[in-house]
């Protein structure tokens, strides 16, 4: 192939890929980078030397270990087709850990978002407790995919079902990974008003009080430590406090307290995974396009030089016309061929001189005689005694064309 063909290719190839460079950050990235429909997950909780009231044997328990399982699962019908919504289900169960089949705590809620923002949105079935009549802000579950500043971000507490500033601390680093801390206080807060009356003994009144009507209430300060490249939070610590007591705050009495944090297997494994996620970002934000660019520049510059190159190909040597006019070098005369020896009338042939049916040779001539072939010989060649000079050589015509000499006679 010659070298402007070669050129033209390779620049063709390389406006191919620098048209490839812009598609895949801007138009592949947008379709790659948003959080999925169909997520699922389970981490993990456990709080050693935890407080809770223990409804069962109406006592209260201290210095046990809580254990908290949060799983979370993707609905992918219940965005109704619109693929840019993401509905997920929450569920955690906290539960002592001597006492695994009675559960203390059961918190479930349904959030919406949109998969790039992470933004919460009020559809598709969102609800607290079941509750759909809860107006979510903020952010729920995630940080901004892919994009986690060190500023202040809103996020909506279930528990509270309040909104409050999830606030940028620090960089510190999980099992190797340099992430961003963020701590959000939610204060003191009324969640449920009881329907049964407390004792005021458990309460810590005289029993003389009699029953006493009480409220629930809640105050918590959770840590989260979130992959900024990703926004995936990969270790939680949730410090909730809660305790009932009666609207003059005379009476107390403690029903949970604990110090959840993310067990240290489960870490490792969100470690894992966000590493996994942000090599996909990089993947078609950076390194794709990046790599598209330098390919698309190298083969515009080769073939730009070959196209300017001049093409020192030798031609192709052509074949030689042959007596009958066609191209092409003639085959060898093989033996017996009518060429060769194969014609009647051929040397060899048995018409031909020295063929079967030729006649026989003339006898020879007598030393001397002008049919002797010996006794031509050069001219001023001296010949024996009593021979005749020797004839003079005569040229050829100029034609080429052999001519017959007279015979002599004597």
């Amino acid at each position: 192939m010659r070298r402007p063909v070669v050129g033209l290719i390779m620049i063709g190839l390389g406006a191919f890929f620098l048209a490839l460079a812009p598609m895949v950050r801007f138009y592949v990235a947008d379709q790659v980078v948003q959080a999925p429909l169909n997520r699922y997950q389970v981490t993990r909780l456990e709080s050693p030397n935890s407080t809770y009231f223990d409804q069962s044997d109406l006592k209260l328990k201290n210095g046990v270990t809580l254990r908290a399982n949060n799983t979370i699962r993707g609905d992918v019908r219940a965005n109704g087709g619109n693929n840019k919504i993401a509905v997920w289900d929450s569920t955690t169960d906290i539960y002592d850990e001597a006492k695994p089949d009675t559960p203390v705590q059961i918190q479930k809620f349904r959030i919406a978002f949109d998969r790039r923002t992470g933004l919460l949105v009020n559809c598709c079935g969102a609800n607290v407790e079941g509750d759909p009549n809860v107006r979510m802000s903020g952010y729920g579950l995630l940080f901004p995919i892919g994009d986690v500043q060190k500023r202040d971000y809103p996020f909506y507490d279930m528990t509270t079902k309040q909104q409050a500033p999830m606030q940028f601390g620090a960089v510190e680093r999980v099992h190797g990974l340099a992430t961003y801390r963020f701590t959000q206080h939610i204060p003191l807060t009324k969640t449920a008003a009881l329907d049964t009356k407390i004792p005021a003994s458990m309460l810590g009144l005289p029993a003389d009080k009699g029953d006493q009507k009480a409220d629930r209430y809640t105050e918590a300060f959770n840590t989260v430590w979130v992959d900024p490249r990703t926004g995936i939070p990969v270790k939680h610590r949730e410090n909730i406090r809660s305790w009932v007591q009666t609207p003059d705050g005379k009476g107390k009495m403690i029903v949970a307290q604990a110090d959840l944090v993310t067990v240290d297997k489960d870490q490792k494994g969100l470690v894992k995974m966000a590493d996994k996620t942000a090599l996909q970002i990089d993947m078609v934000r950076s390194y794709i396009p990046a790599g598209a660019v330098l390919i698309g520049l190298g083969l515009l510059l080769g073939g730009g030089v070959l196209g300017l190159m001049r093409d020192r190909t030798p031609p192709p040597v052509e074949a030689p016309r042959r007596a009958d006019g066609k191209f092409g070098e003639a085959k060898p005369v093989e033996p017996g061929s009518p060429t060769a020896g194969g014609r009647p009338d051929g040397p060899g042939g048995p018409d031909g001189p020295g063929g079967p049916g030729a006649p026989a040779p003339a006898a020879a001539a007598p030393p001397g005689s002008f049919a002797d072939p010996g006794a031509a010989r050069p001219a001023g060649v001296p010949a024996g005694p009593g021979a005749a000079p020797a004839p003079q050589a005569r040229r050829a015509p100029s034609d080429g064309r052999q001519r017959r000499l007279p015979s002599r006679r004597r």
